[in-house]
This record gives C-alpha cells, sequence and structure tokens, in this order.
C-alpha cells in the first residue's frame, strides 16, 4: 500500500467538503447574515476536523517510522 494514500485521502475529504459546503451555500434559503453565520460554524467545524485527521495521521506516520526494538 502507497504510504501517500492516507495523505491523499484526506486532503481529497477536505476539498470535497470544500466543495459540498460552497455548493450548498449557493442554494441555501437563508439569508445573508443567517448564510454567514452558519458558513462560519462549518468553517470552525471543518477546521477541527482537518485538525484531529492530521494529528491522527502524524500519529499513525510516528508509529510506523520507529525503529524497532533489537
Amino acid at each position: 500500500m502507497n504510504r501517500d494514500s492516507g495523505a491523499g485521502f484526506f486532503a481529497g475529504l477536505i476539498i470535497g467538503a470544500v466543495i459540498g459546503v460552497a455548493v450548498g451555500f449557493l442554494y441555501a434559503p437563508q439569508s445573508g447574515p443567517e448564510t454567514r453565520r452558519i458558513a462560519k460554524e462549518k468553517a470552525v467545524a471543518v477546521k477541527d476536523a482537518a485538525a484531529k485527521a492530521v494529528g491522527r495521521v502524524k500519529e499513525k506516520m510516528q508509529s510506523t517510522m520507529k525503529p524497532e526494538a533489537e
């Protein structure tokens, strides 16, 4: 399995989420201020999720890269 596949997956996930949110806002029935409030909340949620995912990937990479005891 390719070691970069996890990073590529998460990058695709983030890009897909951003595009999905943008399209959702274009078709949203809310007013401008309500849409901006929702956008801000979603942006914070995506940022937090991305930070957690990056942390998990870093931990996984560090545990994989550690030399085994002789």
